[in-house]
């Protein structure tokens, strides 16, 4: 399964390399045989990239799930005046050029902020990429707590795919967005949440519990 945003890019690919193997046939040429061979591994990591599989695990209103695949690279208190309104505890998870791609919500509840801001493209392992680089807001309500997912463009990312609008309903462990190309996702959550997450360990999107979240 691939996301829809790679289907360009992986059919563009794998014509090109359809394209130079037919001329590389024809004309007997032992070098267009040799690109034609290094254009395919390119059209098949393109759609390496663009997966999208299916994922499970934990869910409910007591748990925060990981909006990313990568590596933890931060873990911190800080204020976040933006959505929380106060302090919050952040969860960065980085990801690199192997990682999915794919950003899924992390609770269940009502997105009541979308916001884009411009900004620069620094190494998105940076801290200093939470407040320079471009990066899109999707604030959730849940009906108890709020959580903000912000996905944050890397040196390399330079798009950023956001789905929703105000008003859209998030379902837990659903699809929201992409950012292609290596980048970072940080999770504002409430100070009352246990996380569940250490520096440098590994979450998969959908899959890793990052925190428990109060239900009473």
């Amino acid at each position: 399964m691939f996301a829809r945003e790679g289907y360009p890019f992986i059919i563009g690919a794998t014509v090109a390399a359809a394209v130079l193997f037919a001329v590389a046939l024809r004309l007997r040429s032992w070098p267009l045989w040799l690109v034609a061979f290094v254009v395919t591994i390119v059209a098949i990591w393109v759609a390496w990239f663009f997966r999208d599989p299916v994922r499970s695990g934990e869910r409910g209103p007591g748990v925060a799930i990981a909006p990313a695949d990568g590596k933890v690279v931060l873990i911190r208190e800080l204020d976040e005046p933006t959505f929380l309104g106060g302090r919050a505890k952040c969860v960065s998870i980085f990801m690199n050029v192997f990682s999915v791609h794919v950003n899924r919500y992390p609770v269940t509840g009502e997105v009541r902020l979308v916001t884009r801001r411009p900004g620069k493209f620094l190494n998105a392992v940076l801290e200093a990429a939470s407040l320079e680089n471009e990066q899109n807001d999707v604030g959730i309500d849940t009906g108890r707590h709020r959580v903000l997912v912000r996905q944050i463009a890397g040196l390399i990312a330079r798009r950023i795919i956001t789905d929703p609008a105000p008003g859209a309903q998030a379902a837990q462990g659903e699809r929201f967005g992409l950012i292609r190309f290596g980048s970072r996702v940080d999770v504002f959550l409430p100070m009352d949440a246990t996380l569940r997450v250490r520096l440098g360990e590994h979450t998969q999107a959908g899959a890793t519990v990052i925190a428990t979240l109060p239900t009473s």
